[in-house]
């Protein structure tokens, strides 16, 4: 049943109380166009789709979006939870949702198939899963490293690999193929084999490939010295070649799991907008085949539900999952999950999180590859010219800006505990970092966030001259007397080169006053990292500093939410904009280089405070340090605790405790 209801309060179409069923079921949410936007399932209908007309204001900024852009909400209700993930994935392929999360898979992988259908199967390298009858194996990255397993294969198992045209012509001819012709293809053509004989051999070509049996070795091992023992030595020489190939076959391909071990692994990184999925396929204990794709998300999904996509997408598509998957976390409705995966294989499939052993660990190296997955995914979005002109096109219409933000600076706070407070600003200019423009500030002291922001803006935008002067630098000596004595002397010493190393002391005259002319530069928006609060002490430095023409916005992590210092709401952007992906990856980049010189500071900081301690030389200092592997640990820990390091005795650990706990010591990290 399908129902499509008024609203009573709220958003128009909010169902009335009870109206909606406690079964299971899916439902889907459409715009004023009867366009789907998102599609979900649920095992209870009533308590899923409650949480969507709870008060505007507590919900996520997203789902309050995607809730106040429908216009009605429909659910159908089936018979039970695996019934419900059938009908969900069949809707989100046919609808294509916006809100639901959007898979970019532009990879079309290479299999090896077998095309057991015809009278005379061959082996072939392909990318088309449609070929009726076949038997695939795979999928591999590369092409070449298919072909490159096809080539040791055939020197076990010479099947035919030629084209039909080929084998029809050489069957009418009586003469054997070019393949045939060089002993790579043993089939029906060449006038070896009978069709009946090499239909045996594509079968031990196909069992072996599913089965991987490491008894080939001994066997050809035990044939080929037969052979030679009756002095047949063409027959062994055959027999050695194609023992050469199952030892490089296996030796291509390491263990990672007991032989006989038939998985699915499955490695996810993702942040608010984007996911990256590794799949490793694993069979007879190694890895046969590797998937990689991308994902966007209009809702920040958890883990959990990203999860559940993923499995559907990686299966629905016909592709028989292994009696085992293993995936970082376990979706809500995982038992029905196992359920829909164990109708696709015919047979029991099980789903679990591994924790610990060797699982865990290829979990854990899938996982690593995702992460290099979405960060290539990012640098490759970024270095788009297209893509870069479109995002500072979208910030500068969403910002009201009267022109694209080809500059851009973004700053960031970092300390700990309100200890060692630091604070970054980096630069995008045309959507590239600008990283010889890179600025490090120290902030001795500070009251909290906003305050050091607002101290960070006072000290940048002391070294710009009068709105006339945008987009040129302006003179050193300007700024040496426009800017305050920390400012000239901190900013100065902690400045940035390449990717954030400190500027030598030693620095000539003319390159310090280089840096001045680009910290000059004036920015056309001014980023920083949080929200309103944030927001508001930069517009108050802004104000106080009489520099005009700058625009200025904040990002909230939490929400992805674009602030204004005269919004009393964010600036929303779709999930997928290539806007919103800019802005991330600059508070991202200001982030990184804050949290960079922060930890440099505190370890400069903490191995002073322990150099200065009597008997501790750089040695013991170090062998501490290592001994614990964080300073937080080190202060935790007892006095007994620091005696048993190597060159500790009671006595120095006693002074070592009695210093990190004296007052002022540096606070736990």
């Amino acid at each position: 049943m399908s129902t499509v209801l008024p609203g009573t309060e709220g958003v128009p179409y909010r169902p009335k109380k009870g109206e909606i069923p406690t079964a299971p079921g899916v439902y889907r949410f459409r715009d004023a166009d009867r366009r789907v936007l998102y599609v979900g399932k649920a095992k209870n209908l009533r308590a899923r789709l409650s949480n969507y007309f709870a008060p505007l204001r507590t919900l996520h900024e997203r789902t309050r979006r995607m809730v106040t852009t429908a216009a009605s909400v429909e659910w159908t209700v089936v018979a039970n939870e695996v019934e419900a993930l059938q009908l969900e994935f069949t809707w989100i392929n046919e609808f294509d949702p916006p809100f639901n999360v959007q898979f970019k898979d532009d990879k079309s992988y290479p299999y090896l198939a077998v095309t057991l259908a015809e009278e005379s199967p061959r082996a072939v390298v392909t990318r088309n899963r449609n070929i009726r009858g076949a038997k695939y194996f795979g999928p591999y990255p590369k092409v070449w490293a298919v072909n490159e397993t096809l080539e040791i294969l055939l020197k076990l198992f010479p099947i035919r690999t030629c084209k039909d045209s080929d084998y029809r012509r050489a069957m009418a001819s009586g003469k054997p193929c070019f393949a045939g012709q060089i002993g790579r293809c043993f089939g029906p053509c060449s006038g070896v084999v009978t069709i009946e004989e090499h239909r045996e051999n594509v079968d031990r070509f196909v069992s072996f490939m599913q089965n991987q049996d490491r008894r080939i070795i001994g066997e050809l091992t035990q044939r080929m010295r037969s052979a030679a023992a009756v002095q047949d030595y063409e027959s062994a020489a055959r027999f050695r070649d194609r023992l050469q190939a199952a030892t490089s076959f296996f030796e291509k391909s390491a263990v990672v799991l007991g032989e006989k071990v038939d998985i699915d692994v499955f490695g996810i990184d993702h942040d608010e907008l984007a996911a990256a999925v590794q799949l490793f396929i694993v069979r007879g204990g190694r890895i046969r085949g590797v998937r990689s794709w991308t994902v966007d998300k209009e809702l920040d999904v958890p883990l959990g539900e990203l999860v559940d996509s993923v499995v559907q997408n990686a299966y629905g598509d016909g592709e028989v999952p292994p009696a085992e998957v293993v995936v970082p976390e376990l979706p809500d409705d995982a038992e029905a999950l196992e359920t829909w995966l164990g109708t696709i294989a015919g047979r029991k499939v099980r789903l679990r999180a591994a924790q610990r052993g060797d699982k865990a660990a290829l979990l854990g190296t899938a996982t690593q590859n995702a992460k290099q997955t979405l960060m290539l995914y990012k640098t490759r979005r970024s270095a788009d010219f297209t893509t870069r002109s479109r995002a500072l096109e979208d910030i500068q219409e969403a910002l009201g800006m009267a022109d694209a933000p080809l500059r851009i600076e973004c700053y960031d706070v970092s300390h700990l505990s309100g200890t060692n407070i630091v604070a970054s600003m980096v630069v995008f200019e045309d959507g590239l970092p600008r990283k010889d423009e890179y600025r490090r500030f120290t902030i001795p002291h500070s009251t909290d966030d906003t305050d050091s922001l607002h101290q960070v803006l006072t000290r940048r935008l002391a070294y710009l001259k009068a709105p006339d002067s945008i987009g040129s630098p302006i003179e050193p000596t300007t700024a040496t007397a426009t800017v305050p004595a920390t400012a000239a002397g901190e900013d100065a010493a902690t400045s940035s080169t390449a990717d954030g190393a400190d500027v030598p002391e030693g620095e000539t005259d003319a390159a310090a006053s280089e840096r001045r002319k680009k910290f000059a530069y004036r920015p056309n928006l001014l980023i920083v990292d949080g929200g309103q609060p944030q927001v508001a002490a930069a517009a108050r430095a802004l104000e106080e500093s009489g520099v005009e023409g700058i625009y200025l916005c904040g990002i909230a992590k939490r929400l992805e939410e674009i602030w204004t210092p005269d919004g009393d709401y964010p600036v929303i952007l779709p999930r997928n904009s290539d806007a919103l992906f800019l802005f991330q990856r600059v508070r991202d980049e200001a982030h990184r280089f804050a949290i960079t010189h922060q930890r440099q500071r505190r370890k400069r900081d903490m191995g002073s405070v322990l150099s200065e301690i009597p008997g501790l030389g750089p040695s013991r200092v170090k062998e501490l340090l290592r001994h614990f592997g964080s300073v937080k640990r080190l202060r935790a820990a007892s006095e007994t605790d620091i005696s048993e390091v190597k060159g500790i005795g009671p006595a120095l650990a006693a002074t070592v405790h009695r210093t990190l706990h004296a007052d002022g010591a540096p606070a736990p990290r």
